[in-house]
This record gives C-alpha cells, sequence and structure tokens, in this order.
C-alpha cells in the first residue's frame, strides 16, 4: 500500500520539495522596472527645463517688447482682419465645397467633370499664385458685365471698382479652400452606409431631405476632424495675403519691425496670437464633434470642465465627510 508524505507549511517557500510549485501567498511580487522609460522621461524634463529656461532668460526675447506690443491697438486690429479673412473663406468655402462635392457624387458625367477639372486645378495652383492673380484680375478684365453670353453686354463696370484688395483676397482664399473642402465633404459622405439611402428611398423621402436629414448628419462625425485641421491651416495660411498688403496679423507684425528693428519679439506677438487663435478653433472644434457624436456614443466622456466640477465636487464632499463628528459604536457594533 504506496503511503504519501506530508509537506510542512514552510517547505514550499524553502524549496525543500523539489517538482512542487510554490503557494501563491509565498510569491514575491517584484514590480516591472522601465528603465529605458524612466530614462527618457528624465531627458525630456531635463530639455523642456531647458527651454524654458532660455525663454526666461535670453535677453534676446525682449520680453517688455512683447508685453507693450501683445496687446496693442495696431496689432488687434490686424488679429480682426485675420480672422475676417478666415470667417469669410471657411463659409464660402466650404459652402461651394459642399455643391462640387455633390457635383462629384453626382450620376451627371458633366457635372462630375466641371467639378473635377475644378479641384484639380485649385489644389494645383499654389494659394499665393491665386491670391496675386485675383489681386491683378484688371490687368486681365478691365470691365465686368451682365448680359447675353457671346451676344451684347446691357450693364458693365470697372474691376478695381468691384474687387478690391480685400475682396480679392476672400476671393482668392474661397476658391483655394473649396477645392480641399469639396474632397473633405465627399470622403464624409461617402463613409456614409450606402443602405441608409436605400432605406430612406424606400420610405418614399425626396432626395434633397435625405441628404439634409440622414446622410449629412452621419457624415459630418467623419467630416468635421478633417474640417477642423483644414480650418485652422486656412487661419495660419492668411499670413500668405502679406504679398498684397492687407493689414492682416503678420503684414502689421512686419511693419512694426521693419520700423523699430525688433524683430524676435515681434514675431513672438504674431506666434502668441496665432496659438491663442488655433486654441479658440480647437476648443470649438471639440464641443462641436462631441456634439454630432451624440448618435454614436449615448454616453461620451466628459468635458474637461465636467471633469473639473466634479473634482471640485469630490473635494467638497470628502470636507463635509471629514467636518462630520465621529459617532462611537457600542460592543455589538451599532452606533449609540
Amino acid at each position: 500500500m504506496p503511503t504519501t508524505r506530508t509537506v510542512p507549511p514552510g517547505a514550499i517557500s524553502r524549496g525543500t520539495a523539489p517538482g512542487v510549485p510554490p503557494a501563491p501567498e509565498a510569491l514575491r511580487v517584484v514590480p516591472a522596472r522601465h528603465y529605458a522609460r524612466w530614462t527618457a522621461a528624465v531627458v525630456v524634463l531635463v530639455l523642456v527645463a531647458q527651454f524654458v529656461h532660455g525663454l526666461a532668460t535670453n535677453p534676446v526675447w525682449e520680453w517688455s517688447v512683447f508685453r507693450d506690443y501683445v496687446l496693442s491697438e495696431t496689432i488687434v486690429q490686424a488679429v480682426w482682419v485675420t480672422l475676417q479673412l478666415t470667417a469669410y473663406a471657411t463659409v464660402l468655402g466650404f459652402l461651394l465645397g459642399t455643391v462640387l462635392a455633390f457635383m462629384r457624387l453626382s450620376r451627371s458625367p458633366v457635372l462630375q467633370t466641371v467639378a473635377w477639372t475644378y479641384i484639380w486645378i485649385f489644389r494645383s495652383i499654389p494659394m499665393i499664385v491665386q491670391l496675386v492673380f485675383w489681386f491683378n484680375l484688371s490687368a486681365l478684365y478691365e470691365k465686368l458685365g451682365v448680359g447675353i453670353p457671346f451676344g451684347p453686354v446691357f450693364w458693365s463696370v470697372d474691376s478695381d471698382s468691384v474687387i478690391g484688395t480685400i475682396g480679392a483676397a476672400v476671393i482668392g482664399l474661397t476658391l483655394h479652400q473649396a477645392a480641399y473642402a469639396a474632397e473633405i465633404v465627399r470622403g464624409g459622405v461617402i463613409s456614409v452606409d450606402h443602405g441608409q439611402s436605400e432605406a430612406a428611398a424606400a420610405l418614399g423621402i425626396p432626395r434633397l431631405r435625405q441628404i439634409r436629414r440622414i446622410v449629412l448628419p452621419q457624415a459630418m462625425r467623419a467630416i468635421l476632424p478633417t474640417a477642423g485641421n483644414e480650418i485652422i491651416g486656412l487661419l495660419k495660411g492668411t499670413s500668405v495675403v502679406y504679398v498684397m498688403a492687407i493689414g492682416e496679423l503678420f503684414y502689421q507684425v512686419q511693419v512694426v519691425y521693419g520700423r523699430n528693428g525688433r524683430v524676435i519679439p515681434l514675431l513672438l506677438v504674431a506666434t502668441a496670437w496665432y496659438v491663442v487663435l488655433t486654441s479658440l478653433l480647437s476648443v470649438a472644434q471639440y464641443y462641436v464633434e462631441r456634439r454630432y457624436a451624440r448618435g454614436a456614443d449615448r454616453t461620451p466622456p466628459p468635458t474637461p470642465l465636467q471633469r473639473v466640477r466634479r473634482f471640485v465636487r469630490d473635494l467638497r464632499a470628502a470636507a463635509a465627510r471629514r467636518d462630520q463628528p465621529v459617532v462611537p459604536l457600542n460592543p455589538l457594533g451599532e452606533s449609540r
């Protein structure tokens, strides 16, 4: 009859029983040591600290000059011009781009060809070339008129009186932006399942209402991230209109440091304003994307403001609990 041998409780941890796995409670848990991760973090922090130290101590930055000009009337007016150019080009560009996108999605070969040709041309020509072209439109067409095609002109006016400097800039930015907006909208529309349109058509919903109430709301989830990035790029791209001597932000900064020679602090002024404006656009994009994501995500994560409010609420609740008197318990575990 075989006999069994009882292993003492401490023998497992001392390794006295070969082949017997140790008990889980006898194992020593050693956390993983990520030496490379810590080394990279230290190097990055040193570089960031060195950069911040240079910003604070390098006299070339001339922070006093920066403070004098960052909120000056000239710079603020230039920022307003930059915002106007961005707003006009964004609204008009995406309206025209939406029309071009649906022209490309049309079954008409004429509309498809015209839209594709437009997008091809305006994506091929640099923005600065387009702006200079529209600025010199009067050299090509001295008068603009209304009449019968290939026939008499009933009414005409000088080009310079209709399209001024700001008008030429808005036209150039709009037509350039429309080419990219068309592809952004088209990509969002084709990302929607085609069965949505088929189901709407089976229910007898008109085509225009299908696009407005079914396709576009779902396509916005794919359109918004790229569109927001494009608008931010347009905001910075308005600096190109300095070639037309328009008083936007970068042009005014150039004018000021051309007079006083303070190049670095004035460029820092422009940089600060561009950072502030792009940050505001990023915040707006975040909340717009959150709104259009409601159909796909019924429980979206809390916003940063909601996280701050919840943190403050938790702190107040913890303070209130700490201020409450402690009620002693009797031997049975019940409060007296």
